[in-house]
């Protein structure tokens, strides 16, 4: 019986990564509430954010479930999504001339077993004046996304280099899951 992977997650860039390495897939809604997750530490975060999504969700017999999270860290301060322009704001000031770090966490699930790991990478951010945070905030690119920017849009403009896996602060690292999915007997059309 062929496996079917299914996408247990409501992010588009999750989908389009998915797609992107040529895997045949569906996608669920993942309801699951993030704010009953209280740990700090970024790494333990993740993880445990995308390990409880995935146990959120029924698996049947012959699916892998991907489920995912993404965090922003920076001086040992998770940065979540940003609610207002002024929380926005101050994330991207903060981010403004240093370097932080973006975990993003997955969690393969069948119905046997489940196995959760994460990539880490650095990001530096160029200095950044007020008129240049306000104009990428004006985009309105700073929402429903962790640490107020998207590498894959306009926030690629704020970014001066980054040391790691793109693919982990889009959301989804990409040649990791890759391997990892070869575990549960799930290959990409194009290899």
């Amino acid at each position: 019986m062929d496996k079917q992977l299914i996408l247990g997650s409501n992010s588009p860039r999750r989908k389009e990564l998915l797609e992107l390495a040529g895997f045949s897939f569906s996608n669920r809604k993942n309801s699951f509430d993030e704010s009953t997750i209280t740990e700090t530490l970024p790494e333990v975060l993740v993880k445990e954010l995308a390990r409880q999504k995935g146990m959120a969700m029924d698996v049947q017999e012959n699916e892998v479930l991907l489920t995912a999270d993404t965090v922003v860290s920076a001086n040992n301060t998770v940065l979540g999504k940003p609610s207002t322009e002024e929380e926005a704001f101050a994330m991207l000031a903060m981010l403004s001339g240093g370097t932080h770090q973006v975990y993003t966490a997955v969690m393969l699930r069948d119905i046997e077993r489940h196995e959760v790991f994460v990539s880490r990478t650095e990001v530096e951010f160029w200095p950044l004046s007020e008129p240049e945070i306000h104009a990428y905030v004006a985009t309105g690119d700073s929402f429903d996304k962790a640490g107020a920017y998207g590498i894959q849009s306009k926030g690629a403009l704020l970014v001066k280099g980054i040391k790691g896996d793109y693919y982990t602060v889009m959301g989804l690292p990409l040649s990791m899951t890759v391997r990892e999915l070869a575990k549960f007997q799930i290959a990409p059309t194009l290899l």
